[in-house]
């Protein structure tokens, strides 16, 4: 029994005419072929390959061999391509929604290990902040959507044919300007010692802001809006700059664009939690396959 990896390393030296070009073609460094081939030529009993400085041409046992390589390999694609069929995995496409921050700094990844595994699925990607995703799935625009809500809130209802499965679970920390007294030390910082303080922060209907806002209510301290930003990246600058603190989720505060200073809160009660919404009526096998990726993915992310 030979190697389907080996049979196609010795194709690609048979094409190249040359192990340093079908290294090239393969991904391999020429001493790694070179040892999968003379592993193969073992398994053959056989030589397989003259090797010179001109390149490397087949022996007559080498031309025998490749000859038969060629038809295990065209039916092991043809298979590939069958079981992918049967799976659900060959052809069509797999639409996407998410917003800016997983787009950005979780979802490549996953898009990368998908296209590695099931190269014949078109992948379409949209934005969609929330709670538009949802809205999106609900209607058909999108088999899958990353959204997010924010803990304390009221949660929002969902749509009876879509269900949010929950992939990752953070804290919202706080921001400042490197070096603020804030931002001086390693316990964690009661919510109280952010009364008075300049606050920069989103729109009045933002989830965050509102869960801030309780939150510092709730210890007798109220939230001094400097600046109402739409978006955590100008948040966060506009804190780098001096103008205010800031309290966004932990992702955001890690992968900031510009330098802040970055502190947990006390209680640790104020989260975000990142979901995949799908609808319950119908998945395709496309769309379970991703969201499987996605828990390994963000689970890594979240350790």
């Amino acid at each position: 029994m030979y190697d389907p990896t080996r049979l196609a390393a010795l194709v690609a030296v048979a094409e190249a005419g040359s192990i340093t070009r079908a290294a090239e073609r393969l991904g391999y460094s020429p001493p790694a072929l070179s040892q999968q081939l003379a592993k193969l030529e073992r398994e053959a009993g056989a030589l397989l390959l003259v090797r010179s400085h001109r390149g490397a041409r087949l022996t007559e046992a080498g031309e025998v061999l490749v000859a038969r390589a060629r038809r295990v390999l065209d039916e092991m694609e043809r298979a590939r391509h069958e079981l992918a069929r049967l799976t659900g995995l060959s052809g069509g496409t797999l639409r996407l929604g998410t917003f800016q921050t997983a787009g950005i700094h979780l979802l490549p990844p996953v898009l990368s290990a998908f296209r590695r595994a099931h190269p014949d699925v078109e992948l379409t990607v949209a934005n969609y902040e929330p709670p538009d995703g949802v809205s999106a799935v609900a209607a058909g625009e999108v088999d899958l959507a990353l959204t997010h809500t924010y803990e304390p809130a009221d949660p929002a209802p969902l749509p009876s044919s879509v269900r949010a499965e929950p992939v990752l679970v953070e804290e919202l920390v706080l921001v400042t300007a490197p070096g603020h007294v804030l931002a001086d030390g390693a316990a964690r910082l009661p919510l109280a010692a952010l009364a008075g303080q300049p606050l920069i922060s989103m729109a009045p209907d933002h989830p965050p802001r509102q869960g801030v806002e309780a939150a510092l209510a709730r210890v007798g301290a109220t939230a001094a809006v400097r600046v109402e930003s739409p978006g955590y990246a100008l948040v966060c600058a506009l804190v780098s700059a001096g103008l205010g603190v800031a309290v966004v989720p932990e992702m955001v505060a890690r992968t900031a664009a510009t330098p802040v200073g970055v502190r947990l809160l006390e209680p640790g009660d104020l989260r975000r939690t990142i979901s995949v919404v799908h609808r319950t009526d119908r998945q395709a096998p496309a769309a379970e396959a991703f969201r499987a990726l996605l828990r390994g993915v963000f689970g890594r992310a979240t350790r």
